[in-house]
């Protein structure tokens, strides 16, 4: 049988085991732009959004506007236009699949091409949110302070060309500076990052830039704007070419660009809008007051141990995820490292058991139908993921041995060569700077330690930096593999059996 191509005139002629949306696509129109279009936001929100249309009429005003500002950004584009938009969401759960067609999309378009087209749509009083996905680094922020570098170079771009922006935080500044020239109301500025207080950090920056460019401007934008803080959560890798092949074989869809992702999902977002939301609650996401303690929960234990598994599974030589997880001491150690030394120092979570989310975890991590792989999580999770809950045991007195080891492991990557001298890929912005003090300090961490930027006053603290020393040392003298035993019998989480 010949695989159908995707496109609105199509939907009828699928397959069964494909769901089509029970609402009319064509009839979906922006009321939200979203910053950062990529597989996450795709598998996520976009899902969330696409489920309230299929129960309320109302929420097809709600389509979602993709805005690119990356030249990446272009191939989506490209390939999503001629399917009306349209892609296919895949879930796997480790025991099937269900394959879905997503409709909430009401366009891409992209702000290399024209800034002023973008900043025109979000003219548009029927744009009321304006959400983002663009990583820590697209919001300009000083690593220490974590607040807007004024030195940045998109920073630097944004207030020399303010009406031509370049980076999201310039966006959305100069869209709620139209805005309000124009009399109207603010949209919403909702973060959808990995960020801990994404949204007070995301209405810092937007103040600090605004300050800099007009002090009214950021008066109004504090009285009148929304920037709730969310925690996001689903495990989405990218998209691959037998991922293509996989849903024309199984179920007859071509699609030009997919999204497969695992079947779990969470979204929980403070309920402070400004021009009112779809219904996501309807739908499960989660509506709280203070989003604070579940955002911490899924950073600390979630994607502090997706680092931590992910850095030592490509020093043992795994490619993905459920690969490392495989193996019994590594398993143990994830498991250890949750609950010795990241939950017992987490604050209460409202209707959450810590001890079964941890076994939760466990199980989405060897999950192998998501086959994730350890480099992405390797170049797109920051250290900072390891460092919270080190400063957080430390300061209640605990332990960080397992902490330590997974910091030691890092710190071995950044020498940029795995155990049998293959060259690893240091995705991060600071990658030369790494490379070249974890050369020079070999199994020392002190050179890594001094800089301020990353470890602040953590590198100069002796309850870490002694197990550090210890882990780093053995990792180089003798291997991941005999290191990860080591550390099984010295600190006691060697696998039953």
């Amino acid at each position: 049988m010949q695989a159908v191509a995707l496109e609105r005139a199509a939907l009828g002629r699928l397959g069964p085991s494909v769901r089509v949306p029970r609402y009319d696509p064509a009839g979906v129109t922006a009321g939200i732009v979203h910053l950062g279009p990529g597989a996450f936001h795709r598998a996520h929100m976009a899902r969330y959004t696409h489920e309230a249309m299929e129960r309320d009429p109302g929420a097809p005003s709600w389509g979602i506007l993709g805005a690119g500002l990356m030249p990446g950004d272009r191939a989506l584009r490209d390939a999503l236009a001629p399917q009306d938009w349209l892609y296919t969401l895949v879930e796997r759960d480790g025991v099937g699949e269900t394959a879905r067609v997503i409709a909430s999309l009401a366009g891409v378009m992209l702000a290399e091409e024209s800034v002023g087209s973008l900043l025109a749509r979000l003219d548009d009083p029927a744009i009321r949110i304006v959400s983002l996905t663009v990583s820590p680094d697209g919001y300009c922020l000083d690593r220490v302070t974590r607040r807007l570098d004024p030195a940045h170079e998109l920073v630097r771009a944004d207030l020399a060309a303010p009406a031509a922006p370049r980076s999201a935080i310039g966006v959305i500044v100069e869209a709620l500076r139209r805005r309000r020239a124009a009399g109207l109301g603010p949209f919403t500025a909702l973060s959808c990052d990995n960020i801990q207080d994404n949204g007070d950090v995301l209405r810092d920056a937007v103040l600090a830039l605004a300050a800099l460019r007009d002090d009214a401007l950021a008066g109004w934008i504090a009285r009148e704007g929304a920037f709730p803080n969310t925690m996001v959560d689903r495990i989405t890798p990218a998209t691959r070419p037998d991922h293509r092949r996989h849903l024309e074989a199984e179920h007859g869809l071509r699609d030009r660009w997919p999204v497969f992702s695992e079947a779990f999902s969470q979204w929980v977002i403070e309920d402070r809008f400004a021009a009112g939301r779809p219904p996501w609650e309807e739908v499960g996401a989660q509506l709280v007051a203070d989003v604070a303690p579940y955002e911490m929960m899924k950073l600390r234990l979630l994607n502090g141990s997706h680092l931590a598994v992910a850095a030592l599974g490509r020093l043992l030589g795994h490619v993905h995820v459920h690969e490392a997880m495989a193996e019994p001491r590594l398993a143990a150690f994830m498991a250890a490292l949750m609950a010795r030394e990241v939950a017992p120092f987490l604050p209460p979570v409202p209707g959450v058991d810590l001890a079964a989310y941890q076994r939760t975890l466990i199980a989405r991590f060897a999950n192998p139908a998501i086959e994730d792989t350890v480099e992405r999580i390797n170049n797109a999770a920051p250290v900072g993921l390891l460092l919270a809950p080190i400063a957080a045991s430390l300061a209640a007195g605990g332990p960080v041995d397992l902490l330590a080891l997974a910091l030691a492991v890092w710190m071995r990557r950044m020498r940029g060569v795995d155990e049998a001298g293959a060259p690893i890929a240091l995705g991060h912005p600071m990658a030369a700077e790494l490379w070249a003090r974890a050369e020079a300090g070999g199994a020392d961490p002190a050179p890594l330690l001094a800089m301020e930027a990353l470890f602040g006053g953590l590198g100069r603290e002796p309850r870490l930096v002694a197990p550090l020393r210890r882990w780093l040392g053995l990792l180089y003298e003798r291997g991941s593999a005999a290191t990860l035993v080591h550390a099984a019998r010295e600190l006691g989480f060697e696998p039953a059996g």
